[in-house]
């Protein structure tokens, strides 16, 4: 097995990895570290979550670094602050012992003026976010004239998040001799235009293979009806004593509303997502990491960075838009050579998308179903006794007062006081061991691209008529424009569609229909007015499915689910 000590680093970064417990490096940085010690040649290396990249990049270039000066010789891009935060706090560790290495993080929701002052101290390396660089340049303040080496990390997602134009304003301030070293987990569309654009014969290094899911992670699925989502994840996190992981959620809006109610619920949660306030990520994740917080709820963007390596689940509330993005989520466990499981709800639809994952991750999911109240109530408290059984008794059993205690229950059998003892302990199961509500969902009719015979009751939904159909153009991805147009429609749900040529039936929660009704009556669209009403007639098509909506519309799956505005960011 190679060490780091073989890698030709010099013996400043030796001693850091030392402190630091690293004696042998990853795949990934096997690979990497020698190669950028070696060549000027741009970089191209895939590697997984927690497989160990920053090192194998950071490593070799503060091994070149000059020691001496304050220059700016590296920058680092990625795509959020939190990842902008743990790869500069990563760095300074390596950099311990390397004679006043100064690493300067630069992001938004931070004082600028802090960033500002840093920089005009004299740094070495910036790592930052593409948007505060930028800014940054523009006051004049971040110079790049001295860059040697250029660090995408995450570029893709640097791309999917909008960043293109402050990349590019970026990459025209740096020498075009400097190294170009670009890091993601998997291989997309973007990655191959990124380096088109901005790299030049670059070397492709992979660790693994590509996109492949991490080696000690188990992936396992429910199936449940869209309404009893939230109810199957409580009954799921009963019967999972000691989770601590990462809840992911498609939206903001989704990612608070779900931490608010698991809080509401009495479960430790705290929600991560792009609206909080930077002091209280920090405070979030700080907590996160001491475990006085147990579940992390977070969309993917907010979740980037996020280097904990002793989660026990990663758990897909919703599943992502992309199905490569999966492998990002699952990742987020089974680090360090722990293990871990990915756990996914998903409704009936969903079902079909399972053997593409599998194709991805290169493993089986393996179908769960949902416990009941009763199952619950059995495995927590299997669980607690298996932990009394650990408990140290030696010294109690000598202190006087236990004696006195011990007399007192003498005349209590061994069995009414194990249940007065379970009782006590458990009275807060009552509830859900009464609840023998099935939340299981048939998977059948979607599992191999059904016929979706196996839809939501329609005694939850209202039919509505609308005056647009198939002689007017419209289609299913027009009916979502329609339904879309109307900010005040955010959040409501669309069952089944049926397109007629002169109009269009479709249904909708009930508890919505009149609210639905009232926002759309005689507003236009496409320059007709728009006439609804209730209908008693049934719509035949289920709506909401994957060829009908853009990449980013949030009708991905299930039913229509508009969690965002025009032009508004989803994290």
């Amino acid at each position: 097995m190679t060490t780091f000590k073989e890698l030709n680093l010099n013996s400043e970064i030796i001693k850091s990895l030392d402190d630091l417990g690293f004696t042998e490096p990853t795949p990934i940085q096997e690979k990497v570290i020698p190669a950028i010690l070696e060549s000027k040649n741009d970089l191209i290396a895939l590697a997984q979550t927690g497989t160990g990249k920053t090192a194998a990049f950071s490593l070799p270039i503060l091994n070149q670094i000059k020691t001496d000066k304050k220059t700016l010789e590296a920058i680092i891009l990625c795509p959020t602050r939190e990842l902008c935060i743990q790869i500069s706090e990563d760095i300074k560790k390596f950099a311990k012992h390397s004679g006043g290495i100064a690493i300067t993080a630069v992001y938004g929701g931070a004082r600028i003026d802090l960033q500002i002052r840093s920089l005009k101290n004299g740094t070495n390396i910036v790592v930052g976010t593409p948007g505060r660089v930028n800014d940054l340049i523009r006051r004049n303040v971040l110079k790049l004239q001295s860059i040697k080496w250029l660090v995408l990390d995450e570029a893709d997602e640097m791309l999917d998040m909008g960043f293109k134009k402050d990349l590019d304003t970026i990459l025209s301030q740096i020498p075009k001799a400097r190294q170009t070293l670009l890091f993601s987990a998997t291989m997309s569309k973007s990655v191959h235009s990124i380096a088109k654009k901005y790299m030049t014969e670059a070397k492709e290094i992979s660790a693994g293979e590509k996109n492949i899911g991490a080696e000690k992670v188990a992936h396992e699925y429910y199936v449940v009806g869209a309404r009893d989502r939230f109810d199957a994840l409580k009954r799921i996190l009963d019967y999972l004593p000691g989770v601590y992981g990462i809840l992911f959620c498609r939206t903001k809006r989704e990612t608070q509303e779900v931490a608010d109610k698991l809080k509401l619920a009495n479960y430790s949660a705290e929600a991560l997502h792009g609206d909080i306030a930077q002091n209280m990520r920090t405070k979030i994740m700080d907590r996160f990491k001491r475990k006085q917080i147990h579940l992390l709820v977070a969309t993917d963007v907010a979740a980037r960075g996020i280097d904990v390596s002793n989660l026990t689940h990663v758990i897909n509330y919703n599943l992502p838009d992309q199905n490569e993005a999966y492998t990002h989520r699952s990742g987020r466990t089974g680090r360090a050579k722990q293990s871990g499981i990915s756990i996914s709800i998903l409704t009936p639809r969903e079902v079909r998308t399972i053997k593409n994952l599998e194709s991805i991750i290169g493993k089986k999911i393996e179908y769960k179903k949902i416990p009941s109240g009763e199952e619950v109530c059995k495995k927590q408290i299997d669980n607690f006794l298996e932990e009394v059984k650990e408990i140290n008794t030696e010294e109690i059993g000598d202190e006087p007062y236990f004696q006195e205690f011990a007399e007192k229950l003498k005349k209590i059998s061994k069995e009414d006081l194990i249940k007065y003892f379970v009782a006590d302990k458990f009275s807060h199961l009552s509830a859900i061991r009464k609840n023998t509500r099935d939340l299981n969902a048939s998977a059948n009719a979607f599992a191999a691209g059904g016929s979706g015979k196996e839809r939501r009751d329609d005694g939850d939904n209202a039919g509505l008529k609308i005056n647009f159909g198939k002689k007017d153009g419209l289609d299913i991805k027009g009916f979502f424009s329609l339904i879309n147009s109307n900010k005040k429609l955010q959040g409501i749900e669309i069952g089944k569609i049926s397109l007629m040529p002169e109009y269009s039936i479709f249904s909708v929660d009930k508890n919505y229909a009149d609210k639905v009704i009232e926002f759309l009556k005689g507003t236009n669209f496409r320059g007709k007015k728009i006439e609804i009403s209730r209908s008693h007639m049934a719509a035949s098509y289920q709506g909401g499915g994957r060829g009908y909506q853009g990449k980013k519309s949030g009708q991905n799956r299930g039913f229509n689910r508009n969690r965002r505005g025009p032009g508004k960011s989803r994290y």
